[in-house]
């Protein structure tokens, strides 16, 4: 008498969600150029989602890497308004680089430096200290949502007359609204 019977049996696997979005063509990384800060006078990086994206963002993960020999302070604000006039990176990638043509992200990836002015509007969420010469990581698992019209940004705080120069990287995965 057999007990075991492989007929019965079928393969169920479970992948990571950041996984399953880049197999589908929806999940980006990219990062900002070497943004620089000093004397009072601040920087940022975000991801931006443009009003008319018809996507959601989910930002997954972020690290924020210091080249100075200072530790800062880095604000994290949802949904406020981009300040200054910010560039934008052209260092975004799709994750799955085997689908082509290669997607094309809705969301952008926006910094700017050397800002007098604090974030207008949104919330300041929480804040990280970034330690000199390091580079401090967060994954976020895609639970920080924003919609057509969000942002994330990274508000990079002058400590001291030191001029600061980092950059700001993101992995994020878009889904359409209509989904």
């Amino acid at each position: 008498m057999t007990v075991f019977n492989n007929n019965r049996f079928s393969k169920a696997v479970n992948i990571p969600n950041p996984l399953y979005q880049s197999l589908k063509g929806r999940y980006f990384v990219g990062q900002t150029e070497h943004i620089r800060f000093a004397a009072g006078i601040n920087a940022w990086g975000g991801l931006v989602n443009p009003y008319k994206s018809d996507v959601n963002l989910f930002v997954n993960t972020f690290t924020i890497t210091n080249h100075s020999n200072q530790p800062f302070e880095a604000e994290i604000w949802f949904n406020s308004i981009p300040i200054e006039k910010p560039m934008i990176s052209n260092n975004v990638t799709p994750a799955n680089t085997a689908i082509l043509p290669f997607p094309k992200p809705e969301v952008k990836i926006a910094y700017a430096e050397f800002v007098k002015e604090i974030p207008r509007k949104g919330v300041m969420a929480f804040r990280r200290i970034v330690p000199p010469k390091s580079t401090l990581a967060s994954d976020e698992d895609g639970k920080f949502i924003f919609p057509p019209g969000g942002s994330f940004i990274i508000l990079l705080v002058s400590p001291n007359n030191e001029i600061i120069q980092a950059e700001v990287a993101f992995g994020w995965f878009e889904k359409n609204i209509r989904e």
